[in-house]
Parts: C-alpha cells; sequence; structure tokens
C-alpha cells in the first residue's frame, strides 16, 4: 500500500515551469511555434473592423428606436385632436341629457353656435332648419365617434 501511495504522489506534483521560462518571455496563453505570429497591425485591423461591425448596428438599432418614436408622436397628435374634438362636441349645445350608445345630429347655427338634435336632415322632411356638420354617436367612455347616416 506504500508503493500506491508514493505513485499517487508523484503523479501530483507538476514541475516548475517558471524555473524553465523567464516571465518576461512567459505568454499567458499556450503558443505553438507552428501557430501564426499575432501581429499588431492583424489586431489593430480587427479592432476596427469590430468597430464597424458595432456602429453599424448600433445605428440600426438607433433608427428603429427614432421610427418607434415618430409613430409614438403621430399618435400623441392623433389623440390630441380626437380629444379636442370631443371636447368641443361636448361644449355643443344640447337641450337633452345626453347617453351613451345613441346617435346626435350636430348642426351649425352660426360661425360660433354649434347644436347636438336627435333628429336627421331626413327626418326634418330634407330641409334641417341649419346645416348639417355630421351625426356622432356618444361611447361609454364619453368620446364621440363619427357615424355615416
Amino acid at each position: 500500500m506504500k508503493e500506491k501511495e508514493s505513485s499517487v504522489s508523484t503523479h501530483e506534483t507538476k514541475p516548475e515551469t517558471s524555473a524553465l521560462v523567464p516571465s518576461d518571455r512567459a505568454s499567458p496563453y499556450p503558443v505553438s511555434r507552428l501557430a501564426p505570429a499575432f501581429e499588431l497591425v492583424d489586431l489593430a485591423r480587427e479592432i476596427q473592423e469590430a468597430d464597424k461591425l458595432l456602429g453599424v448596428v448600433v445605428s440600426g438599432q438607433l433608427d428603429v428606436i427614432a421610427d418607434q418614436i415618430r409613430s409614438l408622436q403621430a399618435k400623441a397628435r392623433e389623440l390630441l385632436q380626437r380629444a379636442e374634438m370631443n371636447a368641443q362636441l361636448h361644449r355643443a349645445a344640447c337641450n337633452l341629457k345626453k347617453r351613451p350608445g345613441h346617435i346626435y345630429h350636430l348642426y351649425r347655427r352660426s360661425e360660433q353656435e354649434i347644436y347636438f338634435s336627435l333628429l336627421s336632415p331626413e327626418e326634418w322632411g330634407g330641409a334641417p332648419p341649419h346645416p348639417h356638420e355630421g351625426a356622432y354617436r356618444l361611447e361609454l367612455d364619453m368620446s364621440f365617434t363619427r357615424v355615416e347616416a
């Protein structure tokens, strides 16, 4: 049994390589004499190519983000226009209680005055008292949706 212990201990000990190769010449990576030599110019070229590739990738990603921003800006403008239209329609004169789901017809008395009526131009006999501006359905969220009458 003592023989096995001695043989195991001889396998576990490694020769000191630092004594064989001076530390100023040692490479942190295994180097073969058959491997191509690394030139500083090759390394610089590789870094330059990586920088170009990263620039293209980042530029592409920024273009996608810019498109998303433009799309969000367009949606925000549309939302603000709808909110402004809904505010104007809610300010229109109305002599009845507005209820969601009903269709209201918008008429213009003068440049400044608009009002809602339940009567469509056809229900006025084709001759409404004022110009018809459109028909709108009041939604559950109290917004108006234009409908074709």
